[in-house]
Order: C-alpha cells, then sequence, then structure tokens
C-alpha cells in the first residue's frame, strides 16, 4: 500500500526534525512544504498523525506550533466548505466569513479527543457553523434587537419550517406558540423583530420598475415627506387662534402677512403710526406663536 507521504508526491517530505529542533517527537512529524497541495482524503489521514503528537507535545513549543499551524491549514478546506453554506447571506464578506470559520476550527482543534474514535471532520464542522452562525446572530442585524429575540427569531424558523411541512402550508401565530409552548405575544415580538435581521438597499430595483434598462429603485418609488403637509397642518392649528383676535388685529395679520403690505402702509390704511403698528404685529405673532406651542 502506498503511504500518504507517497501519495503526495512533492507536497510532504520525508519524517525528519523541525530544523533546528531535535526531538524524538518531532520526527515523527512529516514536513509539509504546501498544505494548500494536500488532498482532501491525505489531509484526512495526516490529520489522525498530527493530532496524535498534537497531544503528546509541550504547548508553546515550536514542533507544537507547527503541528498545530499545519493542521489548521490543511483543514480550511472545511471552513470553506461550511462558509459556502452562507454565501447568500447578503452584507458580508466572504473572506470575513471564512476568518470567523477558521476560529471554529481552532476550538475543534484544540478540544478534539482521539479516544471519541470521531473522525476530525465530522467534530470540526459543528464547531465551524456554530462560530459562523454566532457572527450572523452577534454582528449582522440591521437594527438592535435584544438577545433573547435573536434567539427566538432562530427557534421560531425551525418551528415554521417544521409546522408548514406538516400542516401543508404557513403556520398562525397560535400554531406556533403552541409548538414553542410560548405565549402568542412573544411570538409576535419574535416575527416583528426578525424584521430587523435585514436591510435593503434603497437602490434594489423596484418590482413596479419598467423592465429593461430603465428600471426604476425603491428610492424612486418611494413616497416622501410633503413640505406642503406641514403648512395645512399649521394653518389648522392657526385657525381658532386667529378667530380668537378681534377685528383690528386680524384685519392687520390680513394686510401684513395676506397682502403682504409694509408696515408703513398699513399705518396708513389704519390712520395709526409705522412703530405702533410694529408693536402691535410683535405683539399678535407672540400671541399666536405660544397658541401654536401650547396646541403642540
Amino acid at each position: 500500500m502506498t503511504s500518504t507521504t507517497e501519495q503526495t508526491g512533492t507536497t510532504l517530505g520525508s519524517a525528519r526534525s523541525l530544523p533546528g529542533h531535535g526531538g524524538a517527537e518531532a520526527s515523527e512529524l512529516p514536513w509539509i512544504e504546501d498544505t494548500g497541495k494536500v488532498a482532501p482524503k491525505d489531509a484526512r489521514a495526516l490529520s489522525k498523525v498530527f493530532l496524535d503528537r498534537l497531544q503528546v507535545l509541550e504547548e508553546g513549543t515550536h514542533e507544537y506550533q507547527y503541528a498545530r499551524n499545519t493542521l489548521i491549514e490543511m483543514n480550511l478546506t472545511l471552513v470553506r466548505f461550511a462558509a459556502a453554506r452562507f454565501r447568500n447571506r447578503g452584507g458580508d464578506d466572504t473572506e470575513d466569513i471564512i476568518q470567523v470559520g477558521t476560529i471554529g476550527l481552532i476550538k475543534a482543534i484544540d478540544r478534539f479527543d482521539l479516544s471519541r474514535e470521531v473522525e476530525f471532520a465530522t467534530f470540526a464542522v459543528p464547531y465551524i457553523v456554530g462560530e459562523i452562525k454566532r457572527f450572523f446572530r452577534d454582528t449582522t442585524w440591521a437594527v438592535h434587537v435584544p438577545r433573547r429575540l435573536q434567539e427566538l427569531r432562530v427557534d421560531l424558523a425551525k418551528a415554521k419550517e417544521q409546522l408548514a411541512a406538516d400542516l401543508d402550508r404557513d403556520p398562525t401565530v397560535k400554531e406556533l406558540a403552541g409548538h414553542l409552548g410560548l405565549p402568542e405575544e412573544e411570538i409576535i415580538e419574535g416575527l416583528v423583530a426578525a424584521n430587523g435581521y435585514s436591510a435593503g438597499s434603497l437602490d434594489t430595483p423596484s418590482a413596479e420598475g419598467d423592465s429593461g434598462n430603465d428600471q426604476r429603485s425603491l428610492a424612486d418609488v418611494m413616497g416622501e415627506a410633503d413640505p406642503g403637509m406641514e403648512t395645512v397642518e399649521n394653518l389648522h392649528t392657526l385657525a381658532p387662534l386667529l378667530e380668537q383676535l378681534d377685528d383690528r388685529e386680524r384685519r392687520i395679520v390680513q394686510m401684513r402677512f395676506g397682502q403682504e403690505m409694509t408696515q408703513a402702509q398699513i399705518g396708513a390704511e389704519l390712520g395709526i403710526s409705522q412703530m405702533h403698528v410694529s408693536r402691535l404685529i410683535t405683539r399678535i405673532v407672540k400671541q399666536l406663536r405660544a397658541g401654536m406651542s401650547v396646541e403642540a
């Protein structure tokens, strides 16, 4: 039978001591020139060798670091495999997800026990996936949502999938509450909070847009605040306040703000001085402003 070292060709050197570090323990580890060229099948076999030696090497030594780092590099294919499951989770760079998944791989290496008689890949993938899911749960919500509601969203997703398969339709809030053993109010709160998981871009093409290159974005078809509405609201609030003024005060307001007459013109019309008109306008405006503030 061809040995693992021979199967990988030039990728592996012969089993030997690490440069500058003689010793029986290190001499039993193959020297791998390029971990990227190790085939997945060979990586599985080599991982067993490195994991076995890792358990007897002294932590912090050069030999220990070589074994641990090589294990990480050889098993990055597991991280990429797991990360591919999350490639449609928009907003996050694939490299970021791989880095997070690598943390899970490292945890798996540090906690793996050969005595369990479990394949390392089988043991490591849940750690990798769990770390990636934690990353999404903690960092990718579009708005701040309490941790309990983030976790409830996951439970709701699983419950909805299971009940939909059993009922052949989407489950109701009552059915979800019964399935999870939670109050309906909490289910509703969780469903509402789930809307904060992701936010769409205003540059996303609108379904209402025209087909072709002239398709409009969501920003083009979304409504916006109408500045005229504020004017309508202000006039609606102002109307009863104007009714409280006497005839001369209302006439002054009409001439100054309706007809846009100057204070001198208003004074000539009423037979009073411009200074008197100015004082009257100041008092009227102050009275109206106070009334508007109370109404607000």
